[in-house]
């Protein structure tokens, strides 16, 4: 018959174990995040030098986004697709109309609200911008490899998925 000092002894390394466990999967879960941090670092870099003169990553990402969608959104709406604030994503939208981007236009119903669409001229600026760093990038996959690349797709989502609050 098991003693208390026997059960006690197998109730500490299930704890000593398990508390392993979650050291080792800290340990993983903070390389993982760390390598995400500066390939983003990078990869904005990369694309940054690339980008046609005066043109931002933010710029190009709203511009890629509303070619993407292919209809209108508000200020709103974007702010919330980029996780910025409405202050921030009303200054990159006055650069972008600055620049002839973007078409920005009142809502007939509610005058309180404005209405995003891109420009043929925004159009072309990401064409431009798409050109210019999509060499680059194609570079990096061919290097790794476009299995190895496929593979690491799902996870890569997922992880997207679950920061981004989808489950």
């Amino acid at each position: 018959m098991p003693t208390d000092r026997s059960s006690d002894r197998g109730a500490t390394a299930l704890r000593d174990g398990a508390r392993e466990r979650d050291q080792g999967a800290d340990r993983l879960a903070a390389s993982l995040f760390s390598e995400v941090f500066i390939a983003d670092q990078l990869s904005r870099s990369l694309i940054s030098r690339a980008l046609p003169r005066g043109m931002q990553i933010s710029h190009f990402s709203v511009l890629n986004l509303l070619a993407h969608v292919g209809e209108e959104r508000t200020p709103a709406q974007l702010a919330e697709a980029f996780h910025v604030t409405r202050g921030a994503m009303t200054n990159t939208l006055s650069r972008l109309e600055w620049a002839g981007h973007v078409h920005i236009r009142p809502d007939w119903d509610d005058a309180r609200r404005k209405f995003v669409s891109i420009s043929p001229s925004g159009r072309a600026a990401r064409e431009a911008a798409i050109a210019a760093f999509m060499p680059l990038i194609g570079d990096v996959v061919r290097d790794i490899g476009a299995d190895r690349v496929r593979a690491a797709l799902p996870v890569l989502r997922e992880l997207r998925r679950r920061l981004g609050g989808e489950g």
